[in-house]
């Protein structure tokens, strides 16, 4: 009888432990020299780290043991809550890594822009374990192109800024062509329809293309959202059950008003945004997680 009175209360207590976790949001933004995490709900700011100044952050995640990984412009990161690094990626001269990502297969992906630019993985351990040089046609580095992600079928989308479309490229390195999206650009995700979700900046746009059609065919999201205004439209971290997270930098901007981080749900509408904190400044990455 004890014996399942002790099962009763684990299975309890489990339960319990794990609706207690909060939602927190790893947080960073060209123009803003620190990384901070946040409580979602009320804005606060709980753990912040301090970068150079000549740093620039528009990629930062949350590993599954609470490290903190991200791109700085001159390298990525991975880092304790004690500050203390685990791996640091150095770029070379002329080099501006903007894509700090962990794999879904475990290790990481880096993004060099450069000429020629790289895809660069890592193991576990932050060791390279892959290189896959490719052309740009691109000849400023700094607008070459920021947040580049992986498909589960091993193919790169690189979010081309001064070309305004997205380079496939894959897994051997081979150039599989090009999206036109005709906007300016910062990231793109894929979906699960095989679809990309792509941000594009300083347009203020967020749109899904269909890739097998050449063209940005869905314009999901503009100005006109219910409950606010996009700006500069950064990362979009994309929730399970279909709402979007999207950061909304004012840096380019004069009006200050507008919320730097918006939910959103299927219907456009704004359900949650980021509370007002002065000590918080531009946002352009943006990653949930749960603890």
């Amino acid at each position: 009888m004890k014996k399942k009175h002790f099962f009763l209360f684990a299975a309890i207590w489990c339960v319990c432990c794990s609706s207690c976790k909060k939602e927190k949001l790893a947080i960073a933004g060209s123009g803003w020299q620190e990384i901070a995490i946040i409580d979602k709900a009320s804005g606060n700011i709980e753990w912040k780290y301090q970068l150079e100044k000549e740093d620039e952050c528009n990629d930062v995640e949350v590993t599954p043991e609470g490290h903190v990984l991200f791109a700085y412009s001159k390298g990525a990161r991975l880092i304790n809550r004690n500050h203390e690094i685990i791996w640091d990626y150095k770029a070379k001269d002329n080099e501006e890594i903007h894509t700090a990502t962990r794999l879904k297969e475990g290790g990481y992906m880096l993004a060099v822009c450069g000429e020629p630019a790289r895809i660069v993985e890592l193991d576990e351990n932050g060791k390279e374990a892959k290189e896959i040089p490719f052309r740009t046609i691109i000849f400023d580095t700094h607008k070459q192109f920021r947040q580049v992600a992986k498909t589960d079928d091993g193919l790169y989308l690189i979010p081309l800024i001064e070309k305004r479309k997205i380079l496939q490229i894959s897994p051997e390195g081979r150039n599989k062509g090009s999206v036109y999206v005709g906007y300016d650009l910062f990231s793109v995700k894929p979906l699960e329809n095989k679809n990309m979700l792509v941000s594009c900046g300083r347009d203020g746009k967020l749109i899904e293309i269909d890739p097998a059609k050449q063209h940005a065919d869905s314009t999901i999201v503009t100005n006109r959202i219910k409950g606010a205004s996009l700006l500069y439209v950064g990362e979009i971290f994309l929730y399970k059950n279909g709402n979007k997270l999207i950061a909304n930098s004012n840096m380019y901007s004069d009006d200050k008003s507008q919320p730097l981080l918006l939910e959103i749900d299927p219907d456009n509408e704004v359900i949650w945004s980021l509370p007002f904190n002065r000590e918080i400044k531009n946002i352009t990455t943006v990653y949930s997680f749960f603890e």
